[in-house]
């Protein structure tokens, strides 16, 4: 057998990187089960795997999986109740945001958040298409930039048409596995492309009329640097659905939070209805965003994630 890294996943087949750098398609025999995870999905990109080899047609099996140093999930659209893993074994994950054209959720944003906190992922926020702002935008992304920041999570500004702070995401990446992730029509593809010229991912026009991104990466795929490190395209997703995290356990996923929670009167408070709540306290008075709050309330009351998700962040 031969040991790889699964470097492009389309549902029924898997592209394979060996140790010896040959590219191998191949499927799996039978089903993968892992112990204590649920998932549509056994195999992710960035699994490291063991595979025998290809048969009559150049197709391989996948006979082993790795133990994961990480992953990171999102609920499954088609089966709410199992999650889909978007990538394994990752040194950091990277949302990318746009305050326009589309305008990406806060609930979107603190969600993922929750998750990569959960599973212990690095995480860092871009802010793309700043050549597009406005003055009320602009300060808008300050507003935001400051409640994130002050949390802990680094934040970058670029425009990824325009090649602006282009350095600064390319010395993000550099050396690291790293996954991008966010909303159809923020522009992950046509970042990847930009920080390195030889990769040609496809990209495509925001519609006038939705102001909503079109799906253009289709498929989760792995890519290596120029510079070092390599970067996991996924491809644009509406909602980000929490799985695997019980109920009384979200808060601690929220960092600022998390700080609070002995000084909540009840051990067991959620941080909603109790008195002497900590939590609450901290965002009467301005020390928790009122807009991560909300975010909190829509995780542990399991909102659904369709249209009215779409918080307006210019309330």
């Amino acid at each position: 057998m031969e040991k790889g890294i699964i470097i492009k996943s389309t549902g029924s087949f898997y592209t394979v990187k060996c140790e010896n750098n040959l590219i191998i398609k191949c499927r799996i025999k039978g089903k993968f089960r892992i112990k204590g995870i649920r998932t549509t999905n056994p195999i992710a990109v960035g699994d490291i795997v063991d595979i025998e080899h290809v048969d009559k047609d150049n197709i391989g099996v996948i006979k082993n999986i790795h133990k994961r140093k990480n992953y990171i999930i999102r609920k499954s659209i088609n089966q709410s109740r199992r999650g889909h893993i978007i990538a394994a074994n990752i040194d950091q994950a990277i949302l990318m945001v746009s305050l326009m054209y589309p305008t990406t959720p806060l609930k979107f944003i603190d969600r993922f958040l929750v998750t990569t906190e959960f599973y212990k992922i690095t995480a860092k926020i871009i802010f793309n298409k700043i050549d597009l702002y406005d003055e009320e935008t602009l300060k808008k992304l300050e507003e935001l930039k400051s409640v994130y920041e002050k949390i802990g999570y680094k934040c970058y500004e670029t425009s990824a048409k325009e090649k602006i702070n282009i350095n600064q995401i390319t010395e993000l990446l550099k050396n690291k596995i790293s996954v991008i992730s966010g909303n159809s029509g923020v522009g992950k593809s046509t970042l990847v492309n930009t920080i390195d010229s030889k990769l040609d991912l496809k990209t495509s026009e925001i519609s006038d009329y939705h102001k909503k991104g079109k799906h253009t990466t289709t498929f989760y795929e792995m890519f290596d640097l120029d510079f070092g490190g390599s970067v996991i395209d996924t491809p644009g997703i509406k909602g980000f659905g929490v799985v695997d995290i019980k109920k009384e356990d979200i808060s601690h996923n929220f960092p600022e939070m998390f700080r609070l929670l002995d000084n909540c009167r009840f051990y067991n408070c959620t941080h909603t209805h109790e008195p002497d709540c900590a939590v609450k306290d901290a965002v009467n008075n301005g020390d928790i965003s009122l807009s991560r709050y909300i975010s909190y309330v829509s995780i542990i009351e399991n909102e659904d994630e369709d249209e009215k998700y779409r918080d307006d962040i210019f309330k």
